[in-house]
């Protein structure tokens, strides 16, 4: 990328960062566009859809999450591991405003996400949580990952608060039973 392009882009992603921290994943294209100094062609040539921008917004953040299951995998019981990773992304989700609702946009989206992609990092993370969790009689058998991740994006979407998203992630894992 050429240095004045390379300049734009990182504009862009600042602006949108701030954009969706305020407003969420539908934020307004054309006001990050403006708040970047760039025109509406240059935010299109650098992400071609809505999609795009949101991916390259949350892309480090779920790397780091990604990171984290591999950590917990290999440090705790899986039952705990999992439990500990679903709190994490709770409250992660929760408190970076937007990244649950851009998680869920995406997975309505008749195009199948890119191998690379935050949905597929985040199922692929969890999914290898939960068949270790499955494996060791820690969680019932017809549990899916998708199951899981819906539970998570739901309270991180009601609460957008990340102490009361790991509360509730955790009654939902203990139940209501003493």
């Amino acid at each position: 990328m050429r240095a004045d392009a390379q300049r734009n882009y990182e504009r862009i992603l600042a602006a949108a960062v701030a954009e969706v921290a305020r407003t969420g994943a539908d934020a307004s294209l054309e006001k990050i566009a403006r708040d970047a100094g760039v025109g509406s062609a240059t935010l299109h040539r650098h992400f071609p859809s809505r999609r795009d921008l949101l991916e390259a917004i949350f892309h480090d953040r779920v790397d780091n999450l990604c990171a984290q299951a591999r950590e917990l995998a290999a440090a705790a019981k899986p039952g705990e591991a999992l439990a500990d990773w679903l709190r994490a992304l709770a409250v992660y989700s929760a408190t970076n405003r937007g990244l649950a609702a851009s998680l869920l946009a995406l997975a309505r989206e008749p195009a199948p996400p890119a191998m690379n992609s935050c949905e597929v990092q985040l199922h692929e993370a969890g999914g290898r949580l939960l068949r270790s969790a499955q494996d060791a009689g820690a969680v019932r058998p017809q549990v899916a990952i998708d199951d899981l991740l819906t539970v998570v994006n739901a309270i991180s979407l009601a609460t957008e608060d990340g102490a009361t998203a790991a509360r509730l992630v955790t009654l939902a894992i203990e139940g209501i039973n003493p």
